[in-house]
């Protein structure tokens, strides 16, 4: 980022676009998504409005381009699971792996699905949908890797899975922050395989 003789904001093209959605879903999540306008977005970010139109058309592309993103990172994990050796040392490793890639504008994300159902369903390809469904084909993945494949084990693996989830649920309307809520997402997280992997877990704090 650069600022000019006049004092403008310069940005790369991908710095640009990583900063309409930013700004976008911060607004989106304060306002309101019928609220927000684009001449907000442009505004907030002291960019012009064509500058905008150039990398999104609209809200609804700025929004499809942040879940598709997160399609991608799901199905990525997805695939580099599917190339590891198939120990249940990995399922710790993947679940951990998916709850550390988020960050304070991910925890916005997730905000926005729970405020906003009828509007991520609208989006092309159901872009929520991706997301989850991708995500129920890791579990099951992993599920197969567990000593102790019960209904319960299962379950208590998807709630590790979605610990990120559970924990901005869980803060809603208290004053904790977006930092202590990824440690605290985290915590839970490690501590539901830590129950799941018992042995693999002894053998890991031994070395």
């Amino acid at each position: 980022m650069k600022v000019d003789l006049a004092g403008h904001v310069r940005r790369s093209g991908p710095g640009t676009r990583a900063a309409i959605q930013r700004v976008a879903l911060e607004l989106f999540t304060r306002k309101g998504y019928e609220a927000t306008t684009l001449r907000e977005i442009a505004d907030e970010l002291g960019i012009q409005k064509p500058s905008l139109y150039y990398h999104f058309k609209g809200k609804a592309d700025i929004l499809q381009a942040l879940f598709d993103e997160r399609g991608d990172e799901a199905e990525e994990l997805l695939a580099w699971i599917e190339e590891q050796p198939q120990r249940p040392e990995l399922v710790r490793t993947a679940v951990l792996r998916w709850v550390e890639t988020f960050s304070a504008e991910k925890l916005r994300g997730i905000r926005f699905l729970a405020a906003n159902p009828l509007i991520t369903h609208s989006l092309e390809g159901g872009a929520n949908d991706r997301i989850g469904s991708t995500l129920e084909r890791l579990v099951n993945v992993l599920a197969g890797l567990l000593p102790d494949q019960s209904p319960s084990n299962v379950l208590q693996l998807r709630m590790a899975l979605l610990s990120i989830n559970a924990a901005v649920h869980a803060s809603a309307a208290t004053s904790f922050t977006d930092e202590e809520i990824l440690i605290a997402a985290r915590a839970n997280a490690v501590a539901t395989l830590d129950a799941l992997l018992p042995l693999h877990t002894t053998t890991r704090r031994r070395r």
